[in-house]
């Protein structure tokens, strides 16, 4: 009797565990773009036109460590180098708005530079802390051209809102916060900045792609 009771109790606990075993298709590694200064930092989600990456997202996050957040902003602060973060594997869907177990918080290294391209990590398997996601939106595969670029704001940031294919994913720095979203006509990609410089007052290029996103 003791013996079915204790075999009862394992076979619980394993069917208990299994649901947290299972991963949709968006599960995988999902690097990011580090940017921010004190008045906030956020991560943007390095995206490709495949699966499990095909998705534009937008956080702004905190390390959950308050010594290790103020100080990485301060290193940040006033710059427009680039920093990117290697978090651990996560379902990119918990970050959809709509997410029935949204992703709360996840581990990740933190580079200046980025982490595939010869960066140098600066902290290992430091806490995250999502606060609030500022875009989430799936991309899509179909090849077509817009005439004009939207960017929108995020603190004293602005990130191009992914809606071509081939597109390019840009984020530049503001002297001061954009009062909302801007149109554009569509940039030279040999200098993004100059059309925004017109409208916003850009201090310069935090990160530019083109390759990924073909």
């Amino acid at each position: 009797m003791v013996n079915l009771l204790r075999r009862g109790l394992l076979l619980a606990g394993l069917a208990a565990a299994l649901p947290a075993m299972a991963h949709d298709a968006s599960y995988g590694s999902h690097g990011m773009a580090l940017f921010g200064d004190k008045d906030g930092l956020y991560a943007s989600h390095l995206p490709l036109f495949r699966a499990p990456h095909d998705v534009q997202a937008v956080l702004q996050v905190r390390l959950a460590d308050p010594r290790q957040d103020s100080e990485l902003r301060a290193r940040m602060q006033g710059t427009t180098a680039l920093w990117t973060i290697d978090p651990e594997h996560f379902e990119l869907s918990r970050l959809d708005p709509a997410s029935t177990s949204p992703l709360r918080a996840f581990g990740a290294d933190v580079y200046s530079g980025h982490f595939e391209r010869g960066g140098q990590r600066q902290l290992a398997r430091v806490q995250f802390v999502v606060d609030k996601v500022v875009y989430f939106k799936r991309l899509d595969p179909a090849m077509r051209q817009r005439a004009e670029a939207e960017y929108l704001p995020a603190g004293k940031y602005l990130f191009k809102r992914l809606d071509s294919r081939p597109d390019y994913d840009h984020i530049v720095k503001l002297a001061a916060p954009a009062p909302g979203p801007l149109r554009v006509g569509k940039p030279d990609l040999s200098n993004p900045e100059a059309v925004l410089g017109r409208l916003a007052p850009v201090v310069g290029t935090v990160y530019f792609e083109t390759g990924d996103l073909r």
